[in-house]
């Protein structure tokens, strides 16, 4: 009989990836995977360690998996939290079996047969390596669907003061582009007609190790190769640093057909001050640059970022200057976050560190001025005949189905079963802060 898994996943994109490679290669290896926790014999969660609030979130499901009926399954905590917290979870988690960091994630299998055959020896493994080219570009073919994710490096060589990735993922490692293209070509084969690229710096990719060929970065040769793909009709990516953001990739917005009018931006503080406090190598002009030249090249591409509020040692007058830089930019999306102390990141030991009470009314702040701001531009949309990549039944159902327009914003519209995994024209007739709704033409 074969034994069930259950794979819950938290946190980024990457991480989502990581666990269709692992499902894939378990599958392969004999094992079920399952949507039902209650119903597995071994569960595991791919975590991430990003803000303390994961992690606490992932240790207390574990711990919750393990009471009543679930004792006696195998547990394993992978990830991001696994490689930072590493014996800890033992202690923290005392029936979890299996502790493995993200970059030995492929192993997960072998262990898995060493466990069913004794549960009693916990296995932990936090090295630091390469990830395998066969397992980060294993996909199971049944689960394809019309938009999919590629993985095309791992690790980070910034030193950001509040950022514990390169903890975790280890430095900068780059997949070979004949082997990501190869890919992307199996995964238009089996219908996939959107790609979206992983990095934890995507617009690093190659950085020194592969040349720059008439003036073009590798990333912007990786994103020329996959325009060629005849099946794949748009390509995304997520997510760039503005240190990594030059010419040659801000023209191939203009140039390449296919590179959707949408960049998610990372800001972090409009401050320059907090800039440098944070180790981000750029400021609040030079990212307002950027933003100009992308917004000369395609005028309605959509813009969203990434903001800490409350970092430590921004004063009022550091925070306004982020305020002063979202209505010069007038995100129309903005993931923010409220600072949150890592072990083991520079920030960790900074003073001045700012109360909960004051990050969470500057978070507010920002959160207000993006909802106003998303709705201004969702209101630009509403009459106009949008192209979308229908992915399914929306969450309403009532034979609605949602998908996206090619600036990354959800549609819902009525349609059928059949509209699923192909483009359809939708007219924009109404719009909220986060949705528009539509008419098929």
């Amino acid at each position: 009989m074969k034994k069930r898994v259950y794979i819950k996943t938290y946190g980024c994109q990457m991480n989502e990836r990581e666990s269709e490679s692992l499902a894939a290669v378990l599958g392969d290896r004999g094992y079920e995977i399952i949507d039902d926790e209650h119903s597995a014999d071994i569960i595991l969660l791919n975590t991430c360690s990003v803000r303390e609030q994961a992690e606490a979130k992932a240790i207390g499901k574990s711990n919750l998996l393990s009471r009543g009926k679930n004792n006696g399954k195998i547990i394993g905590i992978v990830g991001c939290m696994a490689q930072n917290l590493g014996e800890k979870l033992f202690q923290q988690s005392p029936h979890t079996r299996l502790v493995v960091g993200p970059n030995s994630i492929e192993k997960i299998p072998e262990y898995l047969d060493q466990l069913m055959e004794n549960k009693n020896n916990p296995i932990i493994d936090i090295e630091t390596h390469m990830i395998g080219n066969q397992f980060a570009a294993r996909h199971d073919e049944k689960k394809v669907k019309p938009s999919m994710f590629v993985s095309i490096m791992q690790g980070c060589n910034m030193r950001c003061a509040y950022c514990i990735v390169p903890k975790t993922r280890g430095p900068e490692c780059y997949r070979p582009m004949e082997t990501i293209i190869d890919e992307i070509q199996w995964l238009a084969e089996y219908g996939a007609k959107e790609i979206t690229l992983l990095g934890q710096i995507v617009n690093h990719y190659g950085n020194r190790q592969m040349p720059n060929v008439n003036d073009k970065s590798p990333f912007v040769q990786l994103l020329e190769k996959i325009q060629t793909i005849k099946d794949i009709q748009r390509i995304r990516f997520m997510s760039p640093h503005p240190n990594g953001f030059r010419m040659d990739l801000i023209d191939a917005y203009r140039d390449l057909s296919k590179l959707c009018p949408h960049v998610h931006l990372p800001l972090q503080s409009g401050s320059n001050k907090i800039l440098r406090a944070m180790g981000r190598p750029y400021t609040s002009e030079q990212f307002l640059s950027i933003v100009a030249a992308l917004r000369e090249k395609v005028p309605n591409i959509s813009i969203s970022t990434d903001v800490i509020v409350g970092f430590p040692g921004e004063t009022n007058e550091d925070f306004q200057m982020t305020c002063n830089l979202f209505e010069a930019v007038k995100f129309d999306m903005a993931f923010v976050f409220k600072y949150s102390i890592r072990p083991g990141t520079i920030a960790e030991q900074l003073e001045d560190q700012i109360s909960k009470e004051e990050k969470e009314e500057r978070n507010q702040i920002l959160l207000k001025k993006v909802e106003h701001y998303s709705q201004k531009y969702n209101e630009t949309l509403v009459g106009l005949k949008k192209e979308i990549l229908v992915e399914g039944v929306a969450r309403r159902g009532q034979q609605q189905f949602e998908g996206r327009t090619p600036e990354y914003k959800k549609v819902i519209f009525l349609g059928d079963e059949n509209c699923i995994g192909r483009f359809v024209d939708v007219k924009i007739e109404r719009s909220t802060t986060s949705t528009l709704l539509g008419k098929l033409i």
